[in-house]
């Protein structure tokens, strides 16, 4: 891997996968994407987008508007726990949805770093990269929350159950998963596939993370974004996607299961 500043600001089109030259193919693989994102992140997106206009709306200013990301959805505790596992699987689903096209199209997934040749160097850059992002990011959502430009995000509002940091785990996995596999490890690989530039591949891929994170305000539409730059460049460097999805873990049982463990004990959480 180069360290050279212009490799990763100006990084030149890897050789693999070749581009897609033929119009009907072409077309084909723009309309696969289309489809993709339009049952999955990219639908989310537009949900999210409609999410914060109607919270601008509100009389309330968005800093005394509330979201929640975790929540209870049924009132017997077994029932509860069987919908949380159902949101994971189809968080899952979405992320094994881009890998076998990707599988399909004769792309295997070694070859976008699915795989365990090096779990020792993943777990290390996983862990760097959680950090990189984890504390800055939490510094830019107080931040955009004090000055009025996200609303007060809740990661969990379940309540206290013996599943509850069990159910949390899984959700931040699938989490992880599905944004990873999907706005990087495919979504860059058929925009190479397509032709396009390193640069213009990720400013697609960072606005898309971008964009279904909307409902949370403004700092997290950003905080996103520089996410995605971070992560989207790291993986068109390295072609590892496992340390993207261990790092996006990380960060999501962190907020996840703390924010559960500690909302009842501290006053500054909101």
């Amino acid at each position: 891997m180069s360290l050279r500043a212009r490799d990763w600001f100006a990084p030149q089109r890897p050789s693999y996968p070749e581009p897609v030259t033929d119009p009907g193919k072409r077309r084909l693989l723009v309309a696969e994407v289309v489809l993709v994102f339009s049952i999955t992140l990219g639908l989310s997106g537009v949900r999210s987008a409609l999410s914060l206009l109607d919270a601008f709306l509100r009389p309330e200013p968005l800093a005394q508007q509330r979201v929640s990301i975790n929540t209870s959805q049924a009132a017997l505790d077994v029932i509860d726990l069987l919908k949380q596992l159902l949101g994971v699987v189809q968080l899952v689903g979405w992320g094994a949805l881009g890998l076998y096209l990707l599988w399909r199209a004769g792309i295997r997934l070694s070859r976008i770093g699915l795989d365990a040749r090096r779990p020792g160097k993943d777990t290390v850059w996983a862990i760097a990269l959680a950090a990189s992002i984890g504390i800055p990011g939490l510094v830019l959502y107080f931040s955009a929350w004090q000055l009025g430009f996200n609303l007060a995000v809740q990661p969990s509002t379940l309540d206290v159950s013996w599943w509850r940091p069990f159910a949390l785990t899984l959700s931040a996995f699938g989490n992880s998963f599905a944004e990873e596999v999907l706005v990087v490890g495919y979504l860059l690989t058929r925009l190479r596939q397509l032709g396009l530039s390193e640069n213009a591949s990720l400013l697609v891929s960072s606005l898309i993370r971008g964009s279904y994170h909307l409902y949370q305000g403004l700092g997290a539409f950003v905080g996103n974004i520089v996410m995605g730059l971070v992560y989207g460049r790291f993986w068109q460097r390295t072609d590892r996607l496992w340390p993207l999805i261990v790092a996006h873990m990380l960060l999501d049982v962190v907020a996840f299961v703390g924010y559960a463990a500690l909302r009842d004990h501290v006053t500054w959480l909101p």
